[in-house]
């Protein structure tokens, strides 16, 4: 018998989710793609059409969407304050990541629907940073927006 997808529970949003959305300007978006059918491509734009400042963080990449790339969180600009990073690569290739944005003095972080990492969980929450896990940043976004204010 295969095993069915588990979907994410979007009528139980934690508040620290809704904290950090209300919290965030600039995002650093870990595998962003250039690809406009990849979700991370889908996220990015959406969050620069809502006003976020987005840095994406590709390797591979130069620029997506108008925005200049990085290689990695650490070759970002250290004038660019960065108040979230949004996360969309493997649970098993978070926790150094969660660790080189901790390095950085970014304090929220997120993984991006299906990426769970309990290892990064207790790296950011050791550092006293929050982190959000399993939930698409662009939904909760919009989930936000409908339920006004308060969150």
């Amino acid at each position: 018998m295969e095993k069915a997808c588990t979907l994410p529970d979007y009528t139980r949003i934690p508040q620290e989710a809704y904290e950090i959305l209300k919290e965030t300007r600039t995002i650093a978006l870990v595998g962003a793609s250039p690809k406009p059918e990849r979700p991370s491509h889908q996220v990015m734009q959406y969050l620069l059409e809502q006003g976020f400042r987005v840095i994406p963080v590709n390797p591979g990449q130069r620029e997506i969407l108008g925005q200049p790339c990085y290689p990695n969180i650490s070759a970002i600009p250290e004038g660019e304050k960065i108040d979230t990073v949004v996360i969309f690569r493997r649970a098993d290739q978070v926790p150094p990541l969660v660790a080189e944005a901790l390095a950085r003095g970014i304090k929220n972080i997120w993984l991006q629907e299906g990426i769970i990492s309990p290892e990064a969980e207790r790296l950011a929450r050791e550092a006293g940073a929050r982190i959000v896990m399993g939930l698409c940043f662009k939904k909760v976004h919009q989930i936000g927006k409908q339920k006004g204010p308060a969150g």
